[in-house]
């Protein structure tokens, strides 16, 4: 076994010798093994590269390394199949940047003007974000009220983390953590210098209302509208969006916030599996993941599958570049309820993917109000906002019965209101996803 161990690292060694696309900046790897660290550090040391740490907790099998020379280069030279016979390295592959799916500027919900304050569960909230026209087309008040059902269980979300001061959502959010800083906590205000922990005062009910733009961020009062125009802030507030939709459906769920993105919409793809592993791993029922990428990544569906087959139920975005073509991980249809984007009038929405390779269901997604930094309420769309809405529904399933997984979830989802072939099972009723679990054996 030393020889063929030695063996490698020659051939490993000549290949990075004679790569002449090697860059001296640092790059980063998932790298994926049966054999634990132990061979993964034996591969980096052949192949020059060095082990940042696990993304998969302490199951040990998934790997961010970082190294200055193009480790998938050196691996087309023929040494595929040593490596995985010697080392078990299953796959290596390149820790890419994934943008959020963003929707151009939009008509903004006109109940962002209906400020009136109301009592939603324990918290107070404006009318508007309450009573908006998706919680009467998903029969939202007819699921909790005839099942007597408010949520149960913990929502995970991965997305720009959230509002952790939000008078609406402290009630239910857990501590979260901070993946593109290493450190606990998920505040969206970390990203934004100088007001890390928020405005001073966030209890107000007179705060404006934000418009979510993909040019501009919205923008929460005068004193903070320099620093939230545009720039590295376009994704700002789509992570506390993303949770008060999971806090609309099911007021009474605890959300996990996860933040992998920045507020410029941008994550690494092993902070994203990186979260999978801890959202399972911290009690996780439920994960949204209102994000998507056109090309498939073996470390992810790796990271979808195990967490899925511990009970999870994943829900995912379709994505908004109006096309058929696989998204993941919506696409991981057997793992994953990918959730398109509804109208108002129950259309599909002219940007929402399509089609049943990424479709499972449909959800409102235009105009949607939702809470916003700055304990405030802002309006977007997307299938970013149609997917939590869905990861909601779930967590009122759990409520009603255990014994709840993702098929079980998927074909209670799939009763919803025919529309169109290309939207699948049509658009959500919250009701009738409920009768169906309710009733299955």
């Amino acid at each position: 076994m030393r020889k063929l161990t030695l063996k490698l690292a020659i051939i490993l060694a000549l290949a990075v010798m004679t790569c002449t696309s090697a860059s001296a900046a640092q790059q980063r790897y998932i790298v994926r093994t049966t054999g634990g660290l132990l061979s993964v550090l034996k591969f980096c040391g052949a192949a020059g590269c060095t082990v940042q740490g696990s993304l998969d907790g302490n199951v040990g099998q998934t790997y961010l390394v970082t190294s200055s020379q193009n480790l998938l280069v050196n691996l087309l030279n023929g040494i595929t199949g040593l490596l995985q016979a010697l080392l078990g390295i299953q796959s290596v592959e390149a820790d890419l940047v994934l943008p959020l799916p963003q929707v151009g500027v939009q008509q903004p919900g006109y109940g962002l003007s209906d400020t009136a304050p109301v009592n939603y569960y324990g918290s107070v909230v404006w009318h508007g974000y309450a009573a908006q026209p998706a919680t009467y087309i998903i029969r939202l008040r007819d699921a909790q009220g005839g099942f007597g059902v408010t949520g149960k269980g913990i929502v995970a979300t991965i997305d720009t983390g959230v509002d952790t001061n939000h008078p609406a959502l402290v009630p239910v959010l857990l501590q979260g953590y901070d993946f593109t800083r290493n450190q606990p906590g998920a505040s969206e205000w970390a990203d934004v210098a100088g007001l890390e922990n928020g405005p001073v005062d966030q209890s107000s009910q007179d705060q404006q209302p934000g418009v979510v733009q993909q040019s501009t961020a919205a923008v929460l009062d005068q004193s903070t509208a320099a620093v939230l125009d545009g720039g590295p802030y376009v994704a700002f507030g789509h992570g506390t969006m993303t949770a008060g939709l999971i806090h609309l459906v099911a007021p009474r769920a605890k959300i996990l916030p996860l933040k992998a993105f920045s507020s410029n919409g941008t994550a690494n793809l092993s902070n994203i599996i990186a979260a999978l592993y801890y959202a399972q791993q911290h009690g996780a029922n439920v994960i949204n993941m209102s994000f998507d990428l056109s090309v498939p990544s073996a470390a992810l569906s790796n990271a979808i599958s195990k967490v899925n087959q511990s009970g999870v139920i994943l829900v995912a975005a379709a994505g908004n570049e109006n096309t058929s073509a696989r998204v993941y991980p919506a696409a991981l249809n057997g793992n994953v309820v990918g959730v398109a984007s509804t109208t108002d009038y129950d259309a599909r929405s002219s940007f929402s993917n399509y089609g049943p390779a990424d479709v499972w269901i449909a959800a409102p997604g235009e105009n949607i109000i939702s809470t916003y930094p700055g304990g405030t309420y802002g309006s977007s769309s997307g299938t970013s906002f149609s997917s939590p809405i869905v990861a909601g529904t779930v967590a009122l399933c759990l409520e009603l019965k255990p014994g709840l997984n993702q098929s079980k979830a998927a074909s209670a989802l799939s009763h919803g209101r025919k529309l169109t072939s290309d939207l699948n099972n049509g658009r959500l009723d919250a009701y009738q996803a409920l009768s169906a679990w309710f009733v299955s054996w």
